[in-house]
């Protein structure tokens, strides 16, 4: 009896550590060039034997709370400015385990083609959550349009706007949505891949104005658990992300084919 009770133990525990090693790594994403690329990612992993399932978001909040709460291994959609302001808000234990992609974010219009057609008064459109916002209104200084209270740096809110000779109008919008609002405004923060996704492809490498390729504070990680930051499937999928020929070309592809759009913040960005 005590050696069946043993064997039972003992085939209990190896079935137990089966299930678990039979989990798959579960990647968080939101769709267009970062689940695209995510996706060829994941397709090679699994020929090295390992179990990737990517689960798509459509929003900037879910991905963040499907990771803590253990639905997911790692989150890749948001870069370290979104991230230190996530985790300053909700005390989350998030570790950023590696870069990827940076894209820039341009001043797009379907209505005039140079700042100077922009008329008083006209309607400007600008993320809603706080860490985009500020990199738009710089993106808006920097293009003459506003001036910011000195030293806002990106953490700017359309509060920090000092002058604004056009008497702008700043039409908050959530930063996945700015791509549909684009031809109900005069001009709009976008991201290019973004508008890629919408399928217009022409307009995402036609913004006014971009933001610099070399800001790798901006660039997308791969956000984790602190306890499962070390995790070897982890650092395995990183791998096979930042070295894969097809996850670059990917890249490439979901980038317009044009590399003003992007950069891979992992490789060693040119001097400015």
């Amino acid at each position: 009896m005590k050696i069946s009770r043993l064997l039972l133990s003992v085939l209990t525990s190896f079935l137990l550590g089966a299930t678990a090693q039979a989990a798959p790594f579960i990647v968080g994403v939101t769709p267009g060039a970062l689940a695209d690329s995510i996706e060829v990612a994941a397709a090679q992993a699994r020929k090295q034997g390992l179990d990737v399932k990517v689960i798509e978001f459509t929003d900037w909040t879910t991905p963040n709370t499907a990771l803590a709460a253990g639905d997911i291994d790692v989150n890749y959609f948001q870069h370290q400015a979104f991230l230190d302001n996530a985790v300053k808000e909700r005390g989350y234990k998030f570790s950023s385990v590696a870069v990827g992609v940076l894209g820039n974010i341009g001043l797009y219009s379907t209505k005039i083609k140079h700042f100077n057609e922009l008329k008083e008064g006209a309607n400007v459109g600008i993320a809603n959550d706080p860490v985009n916002q500020g990199r738009g209104l710089l993106l808006l200084e920097k293009s003459g349009l506003i001036k910011l209270r000195e030293g806002t740096g990106w953490r700017g809110t359309v509060n920090d706007i000092v002058a604004n000779p056009k008497k702008l109008k700043f039409v908050e919008v959530p930063g996945p949505q700015l791509v549909r609002a684009i031809d109900d405004l005069d001009l709009a923060q976008g991201y290019p891949g973004h508008f890629v996704n919408a399928g217009k492809i022409q307009l995402a490498s036609k913004a006014l104005l971009y933001s610099g390729v070399d800001d790798v504070y901006f660039a997308i990680q791969f956000v984790s658990r602190q306890d499962n930051a070390n995790d070897p499937r982890l650092k395995q999928f990183i791998k096979i992300y930042q070295e894969f020929p097809a996850v670059r070309e990917q890249l490439h592809k979901s980038n317009a084919s044009d590399t003003q759009l992007y950069s891979l913040a992992w490789i060693k960005l040119p001097a400015k």
